[in-house]
């Protein structure tokens, strides 16, 4: 007698190898509790039923992708299912943000770039900056500059200064809480 771990092991295995009949019988086996996880993080139908279909797609292209280690096959199977539902989630929040209002007649006739007395504004707040930038160690301030105007990941700024991700991280947390400090005097 074979437990349902095993079976579904067995059942994902068997898709890996291309067979129809055991991804329908995995698809039967698991469909409901996976519908499930689409359904609880998205909160509609429609949208949770179009990530289970990519959730089967990645089953189906991915099968030979799992690996037997003691643990439940559901788990992976759960953590798919729950990848492609926020995936989904994330695409439609970004859409129902793209929409944008109509346009207002004065917006397309009104000069977008900021007034004389902004600019003065922005210089002033840029010289802070800059004054408080020099008041971080040198390393320290280049870091700052690569993560936060160059878009620098924690990671790749480890790896061009040999420091550890942990470290780095430490590093910038410290830099802008002493930058928001002194922009605060």
């Amino acid at each position: 007698m074979t437990t349902p771990q095993a079976e579904i092991e067995d059942l994902i295995a068997r898709t890996a190898m291309g067979d129809r009949a055991a991804f329908r019988l995995l698809y039967d086996r698991t469909a409901a509790k996976l519908f499930g996880v689409c359904l609880r993080v998205l909160n509609d139908r429609g949208l949770a039923e179009e990530a289970l279909q990519d959730v089967y797609c990645k089953i189906w292209a991915r099968a030979g992708q799992y690996r037997v280690n003691g643990f439940s096959p559901m788990t992976w199977l759960i953590t798919l299912a729950r990848n492609a539902a926020i995936d989904r989630r994330r695409r439609r929040d970004a859409g129902a943000r793209a929409r944008v209002a109509p346009i207002d007649a004065a917006e397309l006739v009104a000069d977008p770039a900021p007034g004389p007395a902004q600019q003065a504004e922005s210089r002033s707040e840029a010289q802070a900056l800059m004054s408080c930038m020099s008041e971080l160690p040198p390393e320290r301030a280049e870091m700052v500059r690569r993560a936060y105007l160059e878009g620098a990941t924690y990671a790749e700024l480890s790896d061009a200064t040999g420091v550890k991700l942990n470290t780095v991280r430490t590093w910038l947390r410290r830099s802008l809480m002493q930058l928001r400090e002194c922009l605060s005097r």
